[in-house]
């Protein structure tokens, strides 16, 4: 478990960063410029960890909870930067990097990462795989219910149609009288 949160930790920190280079070296943007700005970029940033953090969009069974993850991501990614924006006032000086002077939610070099790292963990913490115990004991007895469950519907469904199939036949023996 602890494995898992250090690995979304990292994920998410590279994600972030990828997002605030992209942000700070591609377009020239060492401060976000407005809110809107710094709360778009939160939202790409956060379904990017969704898409990509947890299971990912590309594995087999992953398409629909990578979805899931993105829309949450992103809500959550525009929560996290209002929280930095808010109420955290921590005065960071990036400008040897060229990644600007400010406060933590002013740059995208400190509070993308910081967002990105946080999903990340929280999406990689909620894909830990049941112990290998557990996980047969669960595969077997799902299968199992599973199947006699079906076979309880189908025996169900096959008696009320045979009880249709009678009622009009008796009903048509009356008239007949």
């Amino acid at each position: 478990m602890l494995k898992r949160l250090i690995v979304g930790l990292v994920l998410g920190t590279v994600i972030g960063a990828v997002a605030a280079a992209l942000l700070v070296k591609g377009l020239g943007m060492p401060f976000f410029t407005t809110a809107v700005v710094a709360y778009l970029a939160a939202a790409v940033t956060g379904i990017l960890t969704g898409l990509i953090a947890g299971k990912p969009i590309w594995s087999a069974d992953g398409k629909i909870e990578a979805g899931l993850k993105a829309f949450f991501g992103g809500a959550l990614a525009l929560g996290g930067m209002f929280a930095l924006r808010q109420w955290v006032h921590f005065q960071v000086d990036l400008h040897q990097f060229n990644a600007g002077v400010g406060d933590l939610g002013e740059l995208p070099a400190t509070s993308l990462p910081i967002i990105a790292a946080v999903l990340a963990g929280f999406f990689e913490l909620d894909n830990t795989p049941p112990p290998e115990g557990d996980e047969k004991k669960l595969a077997g007895g799902s299968a199992k219910s599973a199947a006699a469950d079906k076979k309880v519907r189908v025996v169900e469904a096959a008696d009320e149609d045979e009880e249709d199939d009678l009622e009009p036949a008796q009903s048509k023996k009356k008239k007949g009288r």
